[in-house]
């Protein structure tokens, strides 16, 4: 299967910032069966991410505030990379840059370096300031997907928001930008608050919320953007089962990532890489490809 330039083994990924690095798995999982890992996300220079608590459950999910805390890129490529493209699956970078200029120097390194797929250009991540900005204008969305494009031979991922007032804009803005696949979404922004204190309880008081209370956003977002773009999309937001899987697929995304399930049961990707088969099955298919966007819709 494909994903614009992007050659995918299956269409079952895992979600930046929900896999650390693959090291953390490798026991549990067949890091090889993958259809792709996106590992943590990895700025120019080495952030501390934000104070605690950085990490809230909730009752459907999960708020988190962690900030992009990494090592920064020298150290991604020096230390992590070798890693990563050793285990027999396509790793898909995530970047994130404060500027143009940060992402289009990161594109470029990686661009330069032994072994990424692609990159997954990280515009809409709701904890750090400056990103989510590409993520929420669609001028700057386009610009920034095409000056990365331009800087690097990669295949180019855009990881949108759901904190807009249209997803299908930007989604077009990408999609105009040169981007050879759209991933959505990115958490939701939320909140905490311990009452009887006074205070909220995440260090950063805004967070992002992922896991499966994300889910119909998540649906509604690929839905609305499958009907605005010809770009492949990768599905992010609640999914935990096969049944959540198919539904992705049949709203329109070619692909999907497991994200905050990982953290509850790390084995999920395995689990659905098997049932994926039946699931085809069912609606008479044997190829992804066949269900992609086949909803059918109530007649009017």
């Amino acid at each position: 299967m494909r994903l614009g330039r992007l050659a995918l083994p299956n269409p079952i990924l895992v979600a930046s910032g929900t896999f650390g690095y693959a090291r953390e798995m490798e026991r549990l999982v067949d890091l090889s069966r993958l259809g792709a890992i996106v590992p943590k996300t990895v700025t120019r220079e080495p952030r501390q991410g934000n104070p605690p608590w950085r990490t809230v459950e909730t009752p459907a999910g999960m708020l988190n505030s962690i900030g992009l805390d990494n090592d920064g890129i020298d150290a991604f490529i020096a230390h992590h990379l070798p890693y990563l493209v050793s285990l027999g699956s396509p790793i898909i970078v995530s970047i994130a840059g404060r500027t143009v200029s940060e992402f289009v120097a990161m594109s470029a390194m990686l661009g330069e370096a032994s072994g990424p797929a692609a990159l997954e250009l990280n515009i809409s991540c709701p904890n750090v300031s400056g990103g989510i900005d590409f993520g929420t204008n669609p001028a700057m969305c386009e610009q920034l997907v095409r000056q990365c494009r331009a800087a690097c031979g990669l295949p180019i991922v855009a990881k949108l928001t759901p904190n807009v007032t249209s997803i299908a804009e930007v989604a077009q803005a990408a999609e105009a930008g040169g981007a050879d696949a759209i991933s959505l979404i990115n958490t939701c922004q939320g909140m905490a608050v311990d009452w009887r204190r006074r205070r909220p309880l995440l260090g950063n008081v805004i967070g992002g919320l992922s896991g499966p209370a994300i889910k119909p956003i998540a649906l509604r977002c690929v839905f609305q953007a499958a009907r605005a773009v010809k770009t492949p999309l990768v599905g992010i937001g609640g999914i935990a089962t096969i049944d959540d899987v198919m539904e992705f697929l049949v709203a329109g995304a070619t692909a999907v990532q497991l994200g905050t399930a990982n953290f509850y049961n790390p084995t999920v990707s395995m689990t659905v890489l098997d049932g994926l088969p039946a699931a085809l099955a069912t609606l008479g298919a044997t190829t992804v490809g066949e269900v992609v966007g086949s909803l059918q819709l109530p007649s009017t």
